[in-house]
């Protein structure tokens, strides 16, 4: 389907064929793509120009994808970016989010994953919960400037570890499904696409409640249902 406003974006991978494949698929689909097979020319271009999406392979000459996601991400808070990864390369995919990416792309991939998760960070970017402030269990979480702190203690958060709080928060009263996340938080339209992304996202930011609060639990797992906050 062609869209009306083309969305602008770049994709830096170093593989000729890898990235005539991602900019094919985009432009078929209606959007703007420019390809770089250089890492320090990526980050170059990303940081001069406006992109609505940028999409990075992890392993680059120059500059590897990690750094320029880190460095896109000081300058462009709300910039969308996707990082490709190896197949099974979960280390990756932490660091990734750990250095700002959205989401995550393995190889290899079909042209319907690129495209749920193209849509999905598109969808999304600049649509995120608010700059709300949560007080729940001893934390206080800022959404404005993305910390969290508990009596001494401080922690920063990501801007999605941040949007799982505010939407648990906003639906205590319930157990809320991974596919929920997906679709609420993360803004897949398809929300049925095999995933870790949630399961890292939650892994993190219990790692972080952990260094606040210590061990007592804040969010609840409910075996083949969802998660909860625990009640106060």
């Amino acid at each position: 389907m062609i869209k009306d406003a083309k969305a602008h974006i770049l994709v830096v991978e170093d593989d000729a064929a890898l990235l005539g494949g991602l900019l094919d698929v985009l432009v078929f689909n209606g959007y703007d793509a420019r390809g770089v097979e250089d890492g320090g020319q990526g980050l170059s271009e990303g940081l001069e120009e406006q992109f609505d999406l940028i999409i990075l392979d992890v392993m680059l000459p120059t500059l590897d994808g990690f750094s320029i996601c880190g460095e896109i991400r000081k300058k462009k808070p709300g910039q969308g970016i996707i990082i490709i990864t190896a197949k099974g390369a979960e280390d990756d995919i932490v660091t990734g989010f750990k250095a700002g990416a959205d989401d995550y792309i393995t190889k290899p991939f079909s042209l319907r994953e690129v495209m749920v998760r193209v849509e999905a960070v598109l969808r999304r970017t600049g649509k995120n919960m608010g700059d709300e402030e949560v007080d729940y269990r001893g934390i206080f979480f800022d959404g404005k400037n993305l910390k969290a702190r508990a009596g001494n203690q401080s922690v920063e958060l990501t801007r999605r570890e941040m949007d799982i709080i505010i939407y648990l928060y906003r639906n205590q009263d319930r157990i809320v499904s991974k596919k929920e996340l997906l679709i609420e938080v993360w803004h897949y339209a398809d929300a049925d696409i095999e995933t870790r992304t949630v399961d890292i996202h939650m892994l993190k930011l219990r790692k972080k409640i952990t260094f606040l609060i210590g061990a007592a639990p804040l969010i609840e797992t409910v075996r083949g249902e969802g998660y909860r906050l625990l009640p106060e």
